[in-house]
C-alpha cells in the first residue's frame, strides 16, 4: 500500500502549497529564520534576560525601542522569541539525533538477528510504548532535576526512537531476504559488519526522510514540556514557556502569546514542508 505523503495530502491544501517549489521556499525561509535566530540576539542592544523597567508590557511598535513589545518584566519579546527558537532547535536536533541513532541501531539489529532476540527486543519497544509519556517525564525530572537539558534530551529522545526502531525493523526484515545479504553471510561476515556495510547504507533514504520528519515532532515535544513547566525554565526562553507565559496574559497583552506562537507555527510549517519534499524526492513510490 502506498504511504501517504505530501502528494496525498494535496487535496486538502491550496495548489500553491503543493507545488514542487514549496519545499525550496520552505528551505530558504527556514535558513533565514535560523540566521535571524543566530545573528539578531547578539546584535541587539537587549539580552534575552535584560530588564527594561521603563517599558513594562509594552505593545509592539516599530518606532519604539522594542519592535515586538516586551513582557511583564520589560524583557524584549523579539530577542526572547529568537532565543527560544535557537534553544528549541538545538534541543530538538540533539534529541532527533539520539532518537534516530538509537532507533536505527535497535531496529536494524533486531531485524537482522531474528529469532528470540528479535522477539525480546521488539516486545521491549512495545512495553515502552505502553508507558504513559508524562509519567516517564515526571520520573526523569524527579531523578535528574526539572529543567535539566539531560531530562529534555532523554524524555524527547525516548519517544522518538521507538517509532524509528519499528520502521527500521520492518525495512530490515525486507532487506535480509535479499541475495546480497545472504552472500555476505556466506562469506562469514559478522552481524556488525553486515549491519555497517549492507543494511544501514540501504536504509539511508528512509532514515534521512524520517529524521527530517522527526525534527518538527521533537520541537513539539520540547514546546509541550516547556509549556507544562517540565522543560526549559526561566529566565531562559523556549517557545513553549514563552507561549505559556503569553497564554496567562492573553486578555491584557495578546502580543506576548501571538509573537512566539507565530514563530512556532512558521518553524513547524517550514520543517514539515521540507520533510515532505525530501520524502517525495527519495521515495519513488510517491511519483
Amino acid at each position: 500500500m502506498r504511504r501517504p505523503g505530501a502528494a496525498a495530502a494535496c487535496g486538502a491544501l491550496p495548489r500553491a502549497a503543493c507545488s514542487p517549489s514549496a519545499p525550496r521556499a520552505a528551505l530558504v525561509l527556514l535558513a533565514g529564520l535560523i540566521l535571524l535566530a543566530l545573528l539578531a540576539p547578539p546584535a541587539s542592544p537587549w539580552a534575552f534576560d535584560s530588564l527594561d523597567w521603563r517599558h513594562l508590557a509594552q505593545p509592539p511598535e516599530l518606532t519604539a525601542a522594542h519592535w515586538f513589545g516586551t513582557d511583564r518584566l520589560g524583557r524584549d519579546l523579539f530577542v526572547r522569541t529568537l532565543h527560544g527558537v535557537r534553544l528549541s532547535l538545538l534541543i530538538s536536533l540533539l534529541a532527533s539525533a539520539i532518537a534516530v541513532g538509537l532507533g536505527v541501531a535497535w531496529g536494524a539489529l533486531a531485524g537482522l538477528v531474528g529469532g528470540r532476540t528479535e522477539e525480546v527486543m521488539m516486545r521491549f519497544v512495545d512495553v515502552l510504548y505502553s508507558l504513559p509519556y508524562l509519567f516517564f517525564v515526571i520520573i526523569l525530572s524527579a531523578l535528574l532535576g526539572r529543567g535539566s537539558v539531560a531530562v529534555l534530551l532523554l524524555a524527547i529522545g525516548a519517544v522518538g526512537w521507538l517509532t524509528t526502531a519499528r520502521i527500521v525493523h520492518g525495512q530490515t526484515l525486507q532487506l535480509k531476504r535479499r541475495e546480497f545479504i545472504e552472500a555476505a553471510r556466506a562469506t562469514g561476515l559478522s552481524t556488525a559488519a553486515i549491519l555497517a556495510r549492507h543494511v544501514v547504507p540501504n536504509l539511508a533514504g528512509t532514515v534521512v526522510v524520517y529524521a527530517a520528519l522527526t525534527v518538527p515532532q521533537m520541537i513539539l515535544f520540547e514546546s509541550f514540556l516547556s509549556f507544562l513547566g517540565l522543560g526549559v525554565q526561566e529566565p531562559y526562553a523556549s517557545l513553549g514557556n514563552l507561549i505559556n507565559a503569553g497564554a496567562q496574559e492573553m486578555e491584557s497583552a495578546p502580543w506576548m502569546l501571538l509573537v512566539p506562537a507565530a514563530f512556532l507555527v512558521l518553524l513547524l510549517a517550514c520543517l514539515n514542508l521540507l520533510g515532505d519534499g525530501l520524502r517525495d524526492a527519495l521515495d519513488p513510490r510517491e511519483h
